[in-house]
């Protein structure tokens, strides 16, 4: 299996485990802890929280999180909480571009472009 598929299936995988309240969840409040990076390698990622339909947390081994805001809104990304993305690198880059994936029917909708990733520390969700 070349790189590039195992990507896209590794993503699938992970906005699959992603755990939201479908479009219902309040983006939590996030403390900037550094400079924002370009790139995540990929095999440190190992949950996704889409937010709403631009922002997007990424959380990595060693329970760090990178907030991704897209600099548009990508529309049904809030709604669905599942994105595609397909690429050639190790890494996922603010160059890359994610495309939502449909819970029905298999569909794909929009396709849009990420932003930088940001370090931060995430405020624990109020219960």
């Amino acid at each position: 299996m070349n790189h590039y598929l195992t990507a896209t299936i590794l993503s699938v995988t992970l906005t699959t485990a992603a755990v939201a309240t479908r479009g219902h969840e309040r983006v939590p409040v996030a403390t900037e802890t550094g400079p924002a990076k370009s790139c995540i390698p990929l095999r440190s990622i190992r949950e996704t929280r889409v937010r709403d339909d631009r922002t997007i947390d990424f959380v990595t081994s060693g329970r760090k999180a990178f907030r991704n805001v897209l600099p548009d809104a990508c529309p049904g990304l809030g709604f669905e909480q599942r994105f595609a993305y397909a690429t050639s690198l190790g890494q996922l880059c603010s160059t890359d571009i994610i495309t939502v994936l449909y819970q029905t029917g298999g569909a794909r909708g929009a396709s849009c472009g990420l932003g930088k990733f940001q370090p931060v520390t995430l405020a624990k969700p109020r219960r």
